[in-house]
């Protein structure tokens, strides 16, 4: 009996251990599978909705949180996740997203066409999700103010109706493309300008009056990786706005095939808004410039910045501002852009020629908008571009791009690694040679700003100098004793040693390696003559409406720049 027992509790024993093996094994596998199960799934998903964007009319991006309440365009439902397209504006939730492509017509960017020319085209209604504080263009009262989907508005004018205030009438009524009517390339145009082209006629300055008298249709250039990586958001808003032909992604398209588009539109009426750093506006000037070359000078358009780099200078100049984080909304910048004036701005060409005897290498060759520089600001650019290209990850904010700026700044003063430059090189102002004081750097400027908002030229303020503007084939030449003589000009505790204004700059490095730059663009040259000429005129757009104290002192001659150009044409 006791052997019975004692065989029956070890029985029980291993049934029990086994059974404890056995829920282990479950407490860890079915996480793991469960797991794996939802991964799968999950990547389905991703494949499925993925084939739905690429093979839709709609430019669908999905997100995790819409960041304003909002409903699907197709069952109603409050949603927190979803698709939304960039044109037109439609929000659908995952499930729903490949019913809204059957049922929803995205933004026609040319009219299909019938037989007939168009000189018209009705609303294009959405319902729900209009933007917030909109009114009704019936009763003027405040529209999507109820918790649900309600209300329409058209994806062209931007108007917005109640739901008791849309009637038939509405639904045919032509659209009058609202506020920015003037910036927006209609539709029934390009189809018009298409059917010509078959035609072979060229005679586009017919099609005009389709538009109306005062059009200046304005193209959308944005650079999705300059500085504080906003570029994306704002091609979205754009689209909402314009017709998405109008907005180019410099990151997809090269600025050359972007401004053909410059070639379908009226003569001398095309302006272009560039969203990006003085890197992406001097590669739009550098296309514009071939569009000279290639014969194309009446299709030249007049060009706009949007500040989104790090240093701006340019922008800072032309009154665009030092740089852009969102706090304007998109409508008033198409408005400064309306409302800008025509300048025009110095481009300089850079020609590096090599010492040596057996220098058989052709010269660099640059072209210059901003400024020329040897010395502690070319080597502070030089570090901060061979640190961005090892970990570009982390330079994608404009406050850590200036904070190592400010470290390579802090480590010269230290170091001193451009001393007695004076020494090293000469210095000609057209055909004169300059007697150098004891200096660590060279700047050569077309613009009134340096080095991420100082005006240089002028430095304190406090003594008497020549004044300084970028389109009168004059470029300033001053020196710099170290990075920290160039921290107090910024500062306004320094003035800089003005060496002269010249319409011709040659510099010789007689000996050694120094660090160079232009307009931002750094490298290490060794023994050269630098020669800088006048090259061309770019035609800008200059915005008056901010002006900083700084501005303050040189809006006379802003003025006078606009009232010669206004002589000009």
């Amino acid at each position: 009996m006791e052997g019975t027992g004692s065989s029956g509790g070890a029985a029980s024993s291993v049934v029990a251990d086994w059974s404890l093996v056995f829920w282990t094994l479950c407490a860890v596998i079915l996480p793991v599978l469960i797991t794996l199960w939802c991964s799968f799934q999950r990547s389905r998903r991703q494949v499925l909705i993925r084939d739905i964007f690429r093979k839709s009319k709609h430019d669908w991006h999905y997100t995790d949180l819409f960041g304003q309440p909002s409903y699907c365009c197709v069952c109603a439902q409050h949603i927190l996740q979803g698709a939304f397209c960039n044109c037109c504006g439609l929000r659908v939730s995952e499930g729903c997203l490949k019913k809204a492509d059957q049922l929803f017509l995205c933004k026609e960017i040319m009219m299909r066409s019938n037989g007939g020319a168009h000189s018209s085209m009705p609303h294009h209604w959405i319902r729900g999700n209009v933007p917030l504080c909109s009114c009704c263009m019936i009763c003027k009262q405040q529209c999507g103010t109820q918790p649900k989907l309600c209300d329409y508005r058209c994806v062209w004018c931007q108007y917005t109706v109640h739901d008791e205030c849309m009637m038939d009438c509405l639904k045919t009524e032509e659209c009058t493309f609202g506020e920015f009517k003037d910036l927006i390339i209609p539709p029934y145009y390009l189809s018009t300008i298409n059917q010509m082209r078959k035609d072979k006629r060229t005679n586009y300055e017919k099609v005009v009056p389709y538009c109306r008298k005062h059009w200046m249709p304005v193209i959308i250039l944005a650079n999705t990786r300059s500085g504080n990586n906003m570029g994306e958001t704002l091609l979205g808003e754009f689209k909402i706005l314009l017709n998405p032909v109008q907005v180019f992604d410099l990151s997809k398209i090269a600025p050359a095939k972007a401004l053909h588009l410059c070639t379908l539109l009226p003569c001398n009426a095309v302006r272009v808004l560039v969203c990006g750093g003085d890197g992406t506006v001097g590669w739009v000037l550098d296309a514009i410039d071939e569009m000279k070359i290639k014969g194309q000078e009446r299709y030249i358009p007049q060009v706009a910045i949007l500040p989104l780099g790090t240093g701006n200078d340019l922008s800072n100049t032309l009154g665009w501002g030092a740089g852009y984080a969102g706090e304007v909304p998109v409508e008033q910048i198409l408005r400064n852009v309306m409302e800008a004036d025509g300048i025009k701005l110095d481009r300089w060409k850079v020609q590096v020629t090599n010492k040596g005897y057996y220098n058989l290498r052709k010269p660099k060759v640059f072209t210059m908008n901003n400024y020329f520089s040897i010395g502690p600001d070319a080597l502070m650019a030089l570090n901060f571009h061979a640190h961005r290209e090892k970990t570009p990850s982390l330079f994608s904010s404009r406050i850590i791009n200036k904070a190592v700026y400010f470290f390579y700044g802090t480590k010269d003063c230290l170091v001193q690694e451009c001393k007695d430059l004076n020494k090293k090189v000469e210095l000609e102002l057209d055909g004169e040679r300059i007697e150098l004081p004891n200096l660590e750097g060279i700047i050569v400027l077309n613009i009134g700003y340096w080095g991420g908002g100082c005006r240089l030229w002028e430095g304190m303020g406090d003594e008497p100098y020549p004044l300084a503007r970028h389109d009168d084939g004059l470029l300033e030449v001053v020196g710099v004793h170290g990075s920290f003589h160039c921290a107090q000009i910024q500062v306004k505790l320094a003035n800089p040693v003005r060496l002269g204004q010249a319409h011709t700059v040659r510099l010789i490095l007689k000996s050694s390696k120094m660090p160079m730059q232009v307009d931002g663009e750094p490298w290490a040259q060794g023994p050269c003559t630098v020669t800088i000429t006048h090259k061309t005129h770019a035609l800008m757009l200059y915005h008056s409406g901010e002006q900083t104290d700084d501005d303050a002192s040189s809006m006379s001659e802003q003025d006078h720049m606009r009232e010669q150009t206004d002589e000009d044409v």
